[in-house]
């Protein structure tokens, strides 16, 4: 693949006056480190008691799909309920999360044996689930009862629902475990709420933020002002259009930056940014510094500068880009394109393409295996997995082919050492 040309170098973004200055923005993301050494030609070695599996979700087929990513094969499916589609990996027990839209509820999957532990009820057409950083609670978004479930992981109950504006879809929780955030497509608009200690009002209502057409994936950018509570910001992309919407999530009356600026105690709007048509996916640099959008009918990617909210570029990738990873090193972005059975490395540094690997039909979600020695990409379209090897001594490219299901929607990669 030729290298890819920029579209508008510089795009109009919200400037630096938007918070007296600009705030420097890091993604608090703990970034996993290789947990053995490996050469080009080698695969890594793992201890005895490692254990690695990948998950995905498959809508037509009503599993999950385990693979085993040390030996690569298949472990085993999971029968789950009707039509997976989000999954998450919680961080700090050994569980797996699979929404079932088509049953209303939430399979909880027993990562050391992969089997169901509990099925947990919420409301309507549920798509997608968040796992809160202290791993307690959980956030479903209810699509078709315009409603958020907050979920006990301890007691693998519903413990509270929250009102959201019309067709829910993402939930996300800020670092500090502070604030959450909802998408709402329908509505086109994005809600805020506290997070709170009470079991009976766990969410308080914000905000509401309208003028985002479509609004579907979230992302949550922290501040790098060195405490918890200073404030982030929401990049959400608005799907219906060809623009992400840029919001300001308070920060605690206690914080440094609460205290230099009361302004800041407030969530607010900050600026509606110009990207490619129908961006449908957000990526963010492990380093916090920069945004990308995947633009499915402008077959691009955006590139967002957090610090300043402008659009630095945007830049021809593919055929039809539906989802990206960007790997530890800040140095590429991983992107599916879903019209061209491939998956394109963006170098970031350089500004270009730099590789294309072939894949099944309709490349959809993609994921990293912990030590991104492996990439594996989710092919919708051919009930497959590709398994990308990083390190060959060719560079990347495809070492197998692993079975999943019909219409894999997502997919997750859960590690752990079990106990000896």
């Amino acid at each position: 693949m030729k290298p890819a040309g920029r579209i508008d170098l510089r795009l109009k973004g919200c400037g630096r006056s938007s918070l007296r200055g600009g705030l420097a923005l890091v993604l608090a993301i703990a970034v996993v480190v290789g947990l053995s050494g490996c050469s080009r030609s080698r695969f890594p070695s793992y201890p005895a008691n490692y254990h690695e599996f990948a998950y995905i979700s498959n809508g037509a087929a009503n599993t999950v799909t385990v693979l085993d990513l040390v030996y690569l094969r298949q472990d085993r499916v999971i029968q789950v309920g009707r039509q997976p589609t989000g999954l998450a990996v919680n961080p700090v027990r050994n569980e797996v999360y699979a929404v079932n839209a088509g049953s209303d509820s939430v399979s909880v999957i027993d990562a050391t044996n992969n089997r169901v532990a509990a099925t947990i009820g919420v409301h309507r057409t549920p798509y997608f689930i968040e796992v809160a950083p202290d791993g307690k609670r959980a956030y479903v978004a209810n699509s078709a009862s315009n409603t958020v479930s907050v979920l006990d992981l301890d007691g693998r109950r519903e413990m509270a629902v929250a009102a959201t504006g019309e067709g829910p879809g993402m939930a996300r929780v800020t670092a500090d475990n502070r604030t959450l955030v909802v998408s709402n497509r329908i509505a086109g608009s994005l809600s805020v709420y506290s997070i709170t200690d009470s079991k009976e009002h766990p969410l308080v209502f914000r905000e509401a933020f309208p003028g985002c057409a479509g609004a579907t994936d979230v992302v949550v950018v922290a501040n790098s002002a060195g405490e918890p509570q200073s404030g982030s910001k929401a990049f959400v992309a608005c799907s219906g259009s060809h623009q992400v919407m840029v919001v300001w999530l308070a920060a605690s009356a206690d914080s440094w930056r609460g205290k230099q600026d009361a302004s800041l105690q407030h969530d607010q709007m900050l600026c509606l940014l110009d990207v490619g048509k129908t961006p449908t996916h957000l990526a963010v640099k492990p380093d916090g510094g920069e945004v990308f959008t995947t633009n499915f009918d402008s077959d691009s990617i955006s590139e967002i500068s957090t610090w300043t909210n402008e659009v630095l570029g945007t830049y021809m990738i593919g055929s039809k880009p539906v989802s990206g990873v960007i790997s530890g090193d800040d140095s590429s972005l991983w992107v599916t394109n879903f019209g061209a059975e491939s998956v394109a490395m963006y170098s970031i540094d350089d500004g270009h393409v730099e590789a294309s690997v072939r894949t099944g039909s309709r490349p959809d979600a993609i994921a990293f295996s912990e030590d991104e020695h492996l990439l594996l990409v989710a092919d919708s379209g051919s009930a497959d997995v590709a398994v990308i090897r990083m390190q060959s001594k060719e560079g990347p490219a495809l070492f197998t082919m692993l079975p999943s299901g019909g219409h894999a929607n997502d997919i997750v990669v859960k590690s752990f050492h079990a106990k000896l």
